[in-house]
């Protein structure tokens, strides 16, 4: 009896410690939400219900006084263009690193884990240098390598865990059978690991649509994205708080989009690495 009741009530501290975080995770975007739809002057309320308008989203779409198309586009560009380079070179490099055996590749994994251990801040100006003398500060350009920089190692060691669960003895057949090693990397690796390679691309995509300081500093109107863009709703009187979560809205969107497109691939491509 005494067991059954102790069982009891751990199934419901579970249940209230799960209901506990969904709430903290969960209620600042509702609330964000909940800002975006508010008239001006419920804002700073607490009101649930009030009559929703979409003056907000006006506010920042129609050039008067805001225009988040052109950060949103800029956005939409930087993230895609370095998904669609980072991963086919991750998932490339990360081929050779599992399947061969070479002097200095423990070395160059290290390395390259090593370099998200170096704090953005301290890098960022050298690379403003750099742009600057190249031409290519507020370009796409400049962030999408900057990014590189931060999705490209991140994505080679999660491949390469995928890579790893993969038994050998299926690509060394398909080469028995005449494939090249380019033919087994395309034919037999990629589609076995292809929960894990999309569940790589998001993450990389969200990196790099959530990346901030860089675009901060070396954009300044041509290649502004959205978050720096959201900078813009401090005015004169502060912060328009409904114009920054509707535009809050507008960066959650592709990011909840995707994931919920592609969420049957998450599980799968989260634990194929995990164990071999």
């Amino acid at each position: 009896m005494k067991h059954k009741v102790m069982k009891r009530v751990g199934w419901a501290f579970e249940k209230l410690a799960a209901l506990a975080a969904l709430f903290f995770i969960l209620f600042p975007i509702f609330w964000l939400v909940l800002t975006a739809f508010k008239p001006e002057k419920y804002v700073y309320s607490n009101a649930f219900i009030f009559p929703p308008v979409l003056d907000n989203f006006n506010a920042i779409f129609s050039g008067n006084p805001l225009d988040f198309r052109p950060n949103f586009a800029n956005s939409l560009i930087i993230s895609s263009g370095t998904v669609l380079i980072a991963v086919p070179l991750a998932v490339m490099a990360s081929y050779v690193l599992s399947r061969y055996a070479f002097k200095g590749s423990t070395p160059i994994l290290i390395w390259v884990l090593s370099t998200q251990f170096l704090p953005p801040v301290v890098v960022v100006i050298p690379f403003f240098v750099l742009f600057r003398r190249l031409g290519l500060l507020d370009t796409h350009i400049s962030l999408i390598i900057i990014d590189l920089s931060i999705t490209l190692p991140y994505a080679l060691w999660m491949i390469k865990g995928f890579v790893d669960t993969l038994p050998i003895e299926v690509e060394e057949a398909a080469m028995v059978d005449g494939c090249s090693e380019f033919q087994v990397l395309r034919h037999i690796t990629v589609p076995l690991i292809m929960p894990g390679v999309i569940t790589t691309a998001v993450f990389a995509f969200i990196i790099s649509w959530n990346e901030f300081l860089y675009a901060l500093v070396l954009t300044s109107e041509e290649a502004t994205t959205m978050t720096v863009a959201l900078l813009s709703t401090l005015t004169h009187r502060g912060v328009q708080w409904e114009w920054m979560s509707a535009a809050g809205m507008l960066v959650m969107i592709p990011v909840f989009i995707l994931s919920m497109t592609i969420r049957r691939h998450f599980v799968q491509g989260l634990t194929m690495g995990a164990v071999k």
